[in-house]
């Protein structure tokens, strides 16, 4: 059950970087989170919506692996989401 929970949890801070990425990425708070001008950050704003399509593709097999059953039919799925959410983020933390 904790695993569920983990997952959702995961889920959850990955639908608000989709939503920073992909709607609110040129407005005040997400600029000052990534210590960004508004300038860069219109000038970043189709680059910053890709990754935030990408990041909206980890939330989509988050879901289906809730729904299929975690524990159970949904775990092989989870790992494997999990296991690129963990890559991508030691390559973000890496450059």
């Amino acid at each position: 059950m904790i695993g569920f929970w983990l997952v959702a949890l995961v889920t959850a801070i990955h639908v608000a970087i989709v939503l920073a990425e992909m709607v609110f990425w040129e407005t005040p708070r997400v600029r000052r989170a990534f210590g960004m001008s508004a300038e860069l950050a219109a000038s970043t704003r189709v680059m910053a919506a890709n990754q935030g399509l990408y990041n909206g593709f980890l939330v989509a097999g988050l879901v289906w692996a809730m729904v299929a059953g975690l524990p159970g039919e949904g775990a092989p799925v989870a790992h494997f989401i999990l296991a690129c959410v963990l890559v991508a983020g030691l390559f973000g933390a890496a450059t």
